[in-house]
């Protein structure tokens, strides 16, 4: 086939994204296929056009890569393209919008609510601890825990940096103590639980990209209840969403409360496929090569269409 890498582009994980294309364009060159890499600018959709592929790669991250916007632009241009489809990619794209979709069905998430950056300088919206994020970033670009040390302040100040600095609303969350965990889906079958030990301090973009920053402990050390949890949860938010070919599920574990403090944070649908990324080695825990996995992703997407 002739398959497309749509890498790059403009958001804040334009190198995660980069990294990931490449190690896709390499094993579907090894598997034979003719691969025609894109980095994506604004004349994506002219060089998409020129291209004429039997197939698109969506290796993007971040917007708008991840948001909806791609997939629609190529839904409209009649291109088959890996990966979730537009309705899909804008709700899980918008944590706050992944909350309204899943939550009624049982899927347990953190509470907390929208607010205004300025709000913050005024006083707290939660008790501290709390976590303040961007509703619709990735790799935990912008993510700021709260303490009741007043690390940022308290109230937090005007001038202090953080994500408040760069957004005009947030999404405010109780803090979940304990440990991170994540399993990643891979067409209608979960992949088993990682857990993640940073080195320093709390899982953000440096421990996730940089080699040697965090520990991946696979199978995780968790209760086989908390295993199987994982596993459902994953995999019900997978097809509750929508979402096509594979999709990571991010948890938080207080394990002093068992099942009961497992809370699901996120839906990926655009999984990092760098050497360092979640999907790609419990692929290879499950006894599958990089480039299996890949080639799994494209036959994931051409049985969708077929369907």
């Amino acid at each position: 086939m002739h398959i497309v890498v749509l890498m790059g582009g403009w958001s804040g994980e334009r190198p995660v994204s980069l990294k990931s294309g490449e190690g896709v364009a390499e094993a579907l060159e090894s598997l034979g296929h003719r691969v025609t890499r894109i980095d994506m600018d604004r004349d994506v959709a002219a060089r998409l056009a020129e291209a004429k592929p039997d197939l698109v790669f969506n290796a993007l991250h971040g917007s708008p890569g991840e948001d909806g916007t791609v997939q629609g632009m190529m839904d409209l241009m009649g291109l088959r393209y890996t990966h979730s489809g537009l309705a899909t990619s804008v709700i899980a794209v918008d944590k706050q919008l992944t909350k309204q979709a899943l939550v009624p069905h049982g899927i347990p998430m953190p509470g907390g609510r929208m607010v205004k950056s300025a709000e913050l300088f005024e006083g707290d919206p939660l008790p501290r601890p709390y976590v303040v994020k961007p509703v619709n970033e990735g790799s935990s670009l912008g993510v700021a825990i709260v303490t009741d040390e007043g690390n940022y302040g308290n109230p937090i100040g005007r001038d202090v940096a953080g994500p408040w600095a760069e957004f005009e609303e947030l999404l405010a969350e109780p803090y979940i103590r304990g440990r991170e965990l994540t399993t990643a889906v891979l067409g209608d079958r979960a992949m088993g639980v990682t857990e993640l030990k940073p080195k320093n301090g709390w899982y953000d973009f440096d421990s996730k990209y940089t080699d040697g920053l965090t520990e991946h402990v696979y199978p995780a050390d968790v209760p086989d209840e908390i295993t199987q949890a994982c596993n459902a949860i994953a995999l019900e938010a997978h097809r509750l969403l929508g979402c096509r070919g594979t999709s990571r599920a991010d948890f938080r574990w207080d394990d002093s409360r068992g099942v009961d403090g497992l809370f699901l944070l996120e839906v990926n649908t655009q999984p990092g496929m760098t050497p360092l990324s979640l999907v790609p080695e419990q692929a290879r825990h499950n006894g599958m090569s990089y480039p299996e996995l890949v080639q799994r992703i494209v036959d994931e997407a051409l049985r969708e269409e077929a369907a």
